[in-house]
């Protein structure tokens, strides 16, 4: 006998197939609810409950996924990316852009042309890094065990820039934070491209004080969204710079220290240093 948990993910998943099979309908929040026999209101709130996103959003990440797709395959123009995705018009392709992704529909597709990427390795108290800056700030700090892998990955997210490897007064000022000289930390500038989802998960890890933890389910708080932990880990999965934005200072509610992008003995070791740091001065 099916218990009302299971008749709940049996739904919803088959409210997130049906999305999946038809974005290019672009399916409203009526049709979809009926589609699995419930009003529009309640199931609303499950499919946020149980997805960590409301069914409009997870249209827009599904639609999106399929517009870049085209973009980056250099395949399509902007009205035929438009067209394809099941949007009326370059202008909501735009909006949908602006609104997931923090840059046009172009932008992304330039793939970062006409802008300078300086990048530099350096040794720092927990292993060697990649640092890269824009002439706005950093765009990306990453632990490099595998320099070419490091370098590689930091290319595929802006295939279409010039780099230079070069250290730079900007990435100067931010390797401050391996120094200890956190008095300093005004100085340092990022440069981020992300949803506005994502960035306000980045501002909260911000916010939380060197030296501190915080769990999943109080950053979702933190920003007004206590359901979604899932998304919330998803977004501090994809932190683009590691330490300045301290996503090693959150773990589990159940206080394990719980993965880390760049490994977990890393995490265990900078989150023991910080406390030792603050400690003692």
């Amino acid at each position: 006998m099916e218990t009302q948990s299971t008749l709940d993910f049996n739904r919803i998943a088959e409210a997130i197939g049906y999305i999946q099979g038809n974005f290019k309908e672009q399916p409203n929040l009526d049709e979809v609810a009926k589609k699995v026999h419930l009003s529009p209101f309640h199931f609303q709130r499950m499919f946020s409950d149980w997805a960590g996103v409301s069914p409009k959003k997870f249209l827009q990440y599904i639609s999106i996924e399929h517009a870049k797709k085209l973009l980056k395959e250099d395949k399509a123009t902007l009205s035929e990316t438009s067209y394809d995705t099941g949007l009326s018009g370059t202008s909501r392709l735009h909006d949908l852009f602006m609104n997931i992704e923090g840059m046009t529909p172009a932008e992304y597709k330039n793939g970062g042309r006409n802008l300078t990427i300086n990048y530099s390795f350096a040794d720092s108290l927990f292993g060697n890094i990649l640092v890269a800056s824009t002439s706005k700030g950093i765009c990306h700090l990453a632990f490099a065990d595998d320099e070419s892998h490091a370098l590689a990955r930091l290319k595929s997210d802006f295939p279409k820039a010039a780099f230079h490897q070069k250290l730079d007064f900007i990435q100067q000022n931010a390797l401050f934070i391996f120094t200890h000289e956190w008095e300093k930390l005004h100085e340092i500038k990022l440069h981020l491209k992300g949803t506005e989802f994502q960035l306000k998960v980045w501002e909260a890890l911000m916010k939380i004080p060197t030296g501190k933890l915080s769990t999943y389910g109080q950053i979702a708080s933190s920003i007004d969204r206590p359901r979604a932990s899932r998304a919330v880990g998803t977004a501090i999965g994809d932190n683009p710079v590691a330490y300045l934005i301290p996503c090693h200072r959150v773990i589990q509610s159940t206080g394990n220290f719980g993965q880390y992008h760049w490994g977990s003995s890393r995490k265990t070791a900078m989150i023991g240093w910080e406390v030792a740091q603050t400690t003692t001065n």
